[in-house]
């Protein structure tokens, strides 16, 4: 079977760029996204948009989590906070991290939950990817990283993360950013 190539050529009319000229944006483009970019750095500034931001973390009594010099790099460490039966992982990345404490701002803790319909996550921490996952249920990884972003499956929302503070060479939870699921608000008691 011999395959031939057929040369095309479109028009003017039918190109936006001729020859020798460089790609521009049209007066509407620019426009248009310079009013979104606006529109963006505007909301940023009303009072409600950073009230409503903090509305997300809840401040919890500090608790000791661990300590500087037993956390090694990748190996995570299991505790519950801020109630005896939410758990949690911490862990040393090895990588920066959003939220992330210590020198290189890469430790990290988060509620071990599947924020879909509450999978375990237990035990499902890959090192090579600072991923926790998947869920068992219905597959959802969550990027540690970013926040506990979902990176892939089902869920919509991102890792409830546990706010650190260090003091000396001990870690301590102070708070949790995000709802764990199963609470229909971070308070002292676990809705059914």
């Amino acid at each position: 079977m011999n395959q031939k190539t057929i040369p095309v050529r479109l028009t003017p009319e039918h190109s936006h760029q001729h020859e020798g000229e460089r790609l521009c944006m049209s007066r509407r483009q620019f426009l248009l996204s310079g009013g979104v970019t606006i529109a963006l750095i505007g909301l940023g500034s009303l009072p409600g948009m950073v009230q409503a931001a903090q509305l997300l973390k809840a401040s919890y009594p500090r608790q000791k989590i661990g300590s500087l010099p037993a956390l090694k790099t990748g190996v995570p460490l299991d505790f519950n906070y801020p109630y005896p039966d939410v758990r949690n992982i911490l862990v040393k990345l090895g990588v920066e991290a959003g939220g992330g404490v210590g020198v290189q701002k890469d430790i990290v803790a988060f509620n071990q939950q599947c924020t879909h319909m509450g999978g375990p996550l237990d035990g499902t921490y890959k090192q090579e990817h600072q991923v926790l996952g998947p869920c068992p249920l219905h597959l959802t990884v969550f990027d540690l990283t970013h926040h506990g972003m979902v990176t892939s499956g089902h869920a919509t929302e991102s890792l409830p993360q546990i706010v650190l503070e260090i003091q000396d060479d001990d870690i301590y939870a102070v708070g949790v950013m995000g709802l764990v699921y199963g609470y229909s608000a971070m308070t002292s008691q676990r809705t059914v």
